[in-house]
């Protein structure tokens, strides 16, 4: 049985959600099918990210600023700032559900949109929006609820499951105490589940020099970059 092309399709310009002033092309292609896992490792592994039943990746025309980033867990070493944050949140209740939506994950995420990214995409999103981005997956997808010992929803992460790691497609978390660094906190809680697991690596979408939104990428060290078609450390001052 002959298997058809894959086919790849690029957007139209569109303003970048990261830096001012530019604008960002995409390439696409579509995930759906008897293939979906394999395809997804093979594109993950080659700087694509998944959104929906799509994989994607930036194409602009003068600008290579955004980076695909994963962390080979391995060899991560925690930060001190990192080691006292995983520490004070010893107490937290952490489980893994099948990507199915809550009313209780929605208003999270309404809160954190409204307070981390007015201007973005996602800030208006319906509920059946929200059902979709967590539910419409070809891949094995879970979602890590992160709970206080009060049990209060403060951090959903959405994850792909694939044959070489985890990928940490979108999180989302209670805003109104920055120091407890949630997102970082999601971050170290994943880093620990794929060394569990016995993964080799955390894919962290793309990390963009100069983006203030991306600049905590940067804080988890070793990590790896995508550029010129293989993946080489990213070479900047790690932090104490």
């Amino acid at each position: 049985m002959q298997h058809r092309p894959q086919l790849f399709y690029t957007t139209e310009p569109a303003p970048c959600p990261y830096l001012p002033n530019r604008m960002e092309r995409k390439v696409l292609t579509d995930l759906s099918g008897p293939e979906a896992a394999s395809l997804h490792d093979r594109l993950s592994q080659a700087g694509f990210r998944r959104s929906h039943t799509i994989a994607y990746a930036p194409v602009c025309m003068d600008c290579r600023a955004c980076k695909p980033m994963r962390l080979p867990v391995a060899l991560f070493h925690p930060s001190r700032t990192q080691q006292r944050l995983w520490k004070r949140h010893q107490d937290i209740k952490i489980t893994i559900a099948a990507p199915v939506p809550t009313q209780e994950q929605f208003v999270l995420f309404q809160a954190y949109q409204k307070n981390r990214h007015t201007d973005g995409d996602m800030a208006h999103m319906s509920w059946q929006e929200y059902a979709d981005l967590i539910s419409n997956t070809p891949v094995e997808t879970i979602v890590v609820e992160f709970r206080t010992p009060a049990d209060q929803l403060i951090c959903v992460s959405l994850v792909d499951v694939m044959s070489d790691g985890l990928s940490a497609v979108y999180t989302f978390y209670d805003t109104t105490i920055t120091a407890e660094s949630w997102g970082t906190f999601s971050i170290l809680w994943l880093l620990n589940l794929a060394e569990q697991r016995g993964y080799l690596h955390l894919y962290l979408g793309y990390y963009v020099p100069g983006s203030q939104k991306m600049a905590y990428k940067a804080k988890f060290r070793p990590a790896e970059i995508f550029q010129s078609g293989h993946w080489t450390p990213l070479n900047i001052p790690s932090e104490t």
